[in-house]
């Protein structure tokens, strides 16, 4: 991804914190630009985006662009991982499919890009040439 005027480009650190930090510099840009109808998609993605990353970069840099392309909000970010993300196929979900019991609590988690995919009007990633890989989604405000 390559920064534009007006963009958002910032480096941080992939912990619990940058989810929030992301949707914090988020509003921010979205309300800039008077697009704040879109914030709670973009809330979402954002975090889903980022949570991906510090789940293959923790305690790395990671680095997270909001910018604008085509009058669409394209939302970034940058992990240093090769690791080709994989969606998990669609499926019903349901309170009776659900495994709730404390040992198997993550095993219904994996959905992020599936929302992200949902949520956006085209999502997907690039292979840096530097090194690791963006994650993106595009927004229509």
């Amino acid at each position: 991804m390559t920064a534009k005027s007006d963009c958002l480009l910032i480096s941080m650190l992939a912990s619990k914190a940058a989810a929030g930090l992301a949707r914090t510099l988020t509003h921010a840009r979205l309300q800039k630009w008077g697009y704040s109808n879109i914030s709670d998609d973009a809330f979402l993605v954002a975090s889903e985006l980022i949570n991906n990353a510090v789940a293959v970069a923790a305690g790395r840099q990671i680095r997270y662009q909001v910018s604008q392309h085509m009058g669409e909000v394209v939302l970034a970010v940058w992990d240093p991982s090769d690791r080709v993300p994989t969606c998990k196929p669609p499926a019903e979900l349901t309170l009776d499919t659900l495994d709730l019991s404390p040992e198997n609590w993550d095993d219904n988690g994996g959905w992020g890009l599936t929302l992200v995919a949902t949520l956006s009007a085209q999502s997907g990633y690039t292979i840096d040439p530097k090194g690791g890989k963006w994650l993106w989604a595009r927004l229509k405000p």
